[in-house]
This record gives structure tokens, C-alpha cells and sequence, in this order.
């Protein structure tokens, strides 16, 4: 590159070659003049995620593969995943020897590293009860069993959304809960009443998620 002033060319010096701008050409004393076709500022290419970063990922694999592993049948049954999985999970569930057990894992890792582990990452955290879905779906179901408490008529709206459910036994709990209010007594059945509506929302959008 240079600069013109009337007719006359004046060469601009460059601190570096890396300064140089892509394309120009400039003279140098022994070599002539050359055009620069890269330099070195020029950022590097991805090359993927690094070794730590890669180990991180491993590890956060290996311990969702062991929340599942230590989930019941029941609960297993409801998460979506590939079937090769499930088996392995209750493959592993079976192990009793050690090593059987640790070529299990490795072998339910190898498979979770083929999948999206997200869906499985956010099911485990509604399980455990840390996902915003968790708090509103625990919320809805306390201001539920309150309502229940303050008016029997509510039972008609379980009724209808809940085909399945037991009136009868929701109905005892109630009266059971009423009762340990009034006398100041520990409130078991109060308890009793969330865990089977909890149970009853589960075993509907189970049943929703089937067809």
C-alpha cells in the first residue's frame, strides 16, 4: 500500500506484517515487493470444546445416569427416553457385584452421550422438586386441597378432572383432616389429602401423555 502526493509515491512502513491489511502490497528491501495473502491476526478456528469443558459434560452425564439408576420402576416408567436406556437403567438396578454394577454405568453413559440428556435432566429436576414446572404444579395442587378443605363441593371438580380418582377415600381424608384441625392434632391427613392429589395429577398426565 501507499500513499500518493501529486505524482510521487511514498511507501508506508508497517510496525509488523501482521499490520498489513489483507491484499496490499508492499515493498521490502531484499525480498521485492510482496502481497499479503494472511497474517496472524486472523482469529483461529473452533476446534471444538475443550478438555475440561469435555470432562465437566462427562461428569454431569454420570451423575444424571446415577439419579436414574436410583429411581423405582414406577417413576422410570413415566420419563420419556429411548428403550435402549431405560433396559440399561434397569439392567444396572439388578447389579449387586461392583463391577457388574461400574461396566453398567459406563455403558449408560456411552448411551447418554448419543442422546439430548436435557429432557432427562429436566425430569429429574421436577422429581427432585427444583424446576419452576415443579413449583407451579405444587402450588396449584396446595391452593387444590385448601379449597377442598374449605368447601366438600369442590369434590365434584376432582371429580371431573381426576376420572380415576377415589371419592370415597378423599372424602375420609378430608373429614380425618378436619377433625385433626379441630382437636390440634399433627396434621397426617392433611398430608395424606396433597400426596393423593399429587399422586392423581401424576397418573392423569401419564395416562394424557400415552395417547
Amino acid at each position: 500500500m501507499s500513499e500518493t502526493l501529486g505524482h510521487a509515491k511514498k511507501p508506508v512502513w508497517w510496525r509488523s506484517y501482521n499490520d498489513i491489511p489483507l491484499g496490499d502490497t508492499v515493498p521490502f528491501a531484499r525480498s521485492g515487493n510482496i502481497t499479503v495473502e494472511f497474517n496472524d491476526n486472523e482469529p483461529d478456528e473452533y476446534s471444538g470444546p475443550s478438555k475440561s469443558q469435555r470432562k465437566r459434560e462427562s461428569t454431569a452425564l454420570q451423575d444424571l445416569g446415577t439419579e436414574l439408576v436410583a429411581l423405582s420402576k414406577e417413576r422410570l416408567a413415566k420419563i420419556d427416553m429411548p428403550e435402549r436406556l431405560r433396559e440399561a437403567l434397569l439392567d444396572a438396578q439388578r447389579f449387586t457385584k461392583h463391577e457388574a454394577r461400574r461396566r453398567q454405568m459406563q455403558y449408560i453413559g456411552k448411551i447418554m452421550r448419543d442422546i439430548d440428556s436435557a429432557p432427562l435432566r429436566a425430569a429429574m429436576d421436577e422429581i427432585n422438586g427444583v424446576s419452576e414446572a415443579a413449583n407451579i404444579r405444587q402450588h396449584r395442587l396446595e391452593r387444590l386441597r385448601t379449597r377442598l378443605m374449605e368447601d366438600e363441593a369442590v369434590f365434584s371438580e376432582i371429580g371431573r378432572d381426576y376420572p380415576g380418582a377415589d371419592m370415597q377415600h378423599l372424602r375420609q381424608l378430608r373429614r380425618n383432616a378436619l377433625k385433626e384441625a379441630e382437636q390440634g392434632k399433627p396434621p397426617r391427613a392433611f398430608r395424606e389429602l396433597f400426596r393423593e392429589l399429587r399422586d392423581l395429577e401424576g397418573k392423569t398426565a401419564a395416562e394424557d401423555a400415552a395417547d
